[in-house]
């Protein structure tokens, strides 16, 4: 059995930026323990499994070590193989995934995702999270992750967290953030218990993000940059219960993934 495989670069309009995400084209799903071994192999942030139906798109997203509810720069990346690679002739995809019946336009040179909002709530200060970032941060909050609100990009750019501390914590992540000297707000992510260290641009990050921002900053409209090393640009809208979240993709390769020697057969359910 032979996989149709990309590789991506998301968020950004360059190669070698923004966040690479591997996509997996399947006529039905293989068992799970053969997706977690191609996630694995890829060692990519995300591996994407898409599989074509009539009128949707089934969506599933594994990091090297679990499946995760939703990602954003690789669900970006499985749209762009779509569209690029003629399985749709629409300008707008549905996705049908953990987190729900997920949108996805095509529009000039961006792709816009619908996504869930996450919107936070404020908690009390934690030492714990400080001295896993090795900073204060000036307020924390909750939603799926932790957010850390800093006061300068610079302190988010400096931050050099231990990520040992960081995967003790009761949390899936920690997004840290601050208004961008030349962006709306910056951000960075950190998600060690799911074998990401640092994700290099994350949009389900920005389901919490945006409604953080557009409710500080009173507009709905925001742009954002994730300041990690590769760097990454969105574009973002709060529509109440969804989030709009654009950027770019470029291709860097595509191939196929020979599974011939691994046990593809189900067993019993």
């Amino acid at each position: 059995m032979r996989l149709p495989i990309f590789q991506l670069d998301a968020f950004t309009s360059r190669l070698f930026a923004g966040n690479p995400a591997a996509v997996v084209i399947l006529e039905e799903w293989l068992p799970d323990d053969v997706l977690q071994a191609i996630a694995r192999e890829n060692n990519l942030s995300e591996t994407a499994f898409v599989i074509p139906r009539k009128d949707y798109f089934d969506l599933r997203w594994l990091t090297p070590k679990v499946e995760v509810d939703l990602c954003g720069h690789a669900t970006l990346a499985s749209a762009q193989v779509i569209f690029q690679h003629g399985y749709t002739s629409r300008e707008q995809i549905v996705f049908q995934s953990r987190s729900g019946m997920l949108k996805v336009e095509r529009k000039g040179g961006l792709l816009t995702m619908d996504f869930p909002a996450r919107p936070p709530r404020p908690i009390d200060s934690d030492a714990a999270v400080t001295g896993a970032l090795g900073a204060e941060p000036g307020e924390l909050h909750a939603s799926r992750d932790l957010l850390a609100v800093f006061d300068s990009q610079a302190e988010v750019e400096a931050l050099d967290p231990d990520f040992a501390a960081l995967a003790r914590l009761d949390a899936f992540a920690v997004i840290v953030t601050a208004p961008g000297d030349s962006c709306d707000f910056v951000s960075r992510f950190f998600a060690p218990r799911a074998g990401v260290p640092e994700d290099p641009v994350t949009g389900s990050a920005h389901c919490t993000l945006v409604p953080y921002w557009s409710a500080r900053l009173g507009k709905p409209v925001l742009h954002a940059r994730q300041v990690s090393s590769r760097g990454g640009e969105l574009y973002c809208e709060h529509r109440g219960e969804r989030v709009m979240i654009a950027g770019q993709v470029v291709e860097y390769l595509r191939g196929e993934i020979d599974v011939q020697g691994l046990s593809t057969r189900r067993g019993p359910t």
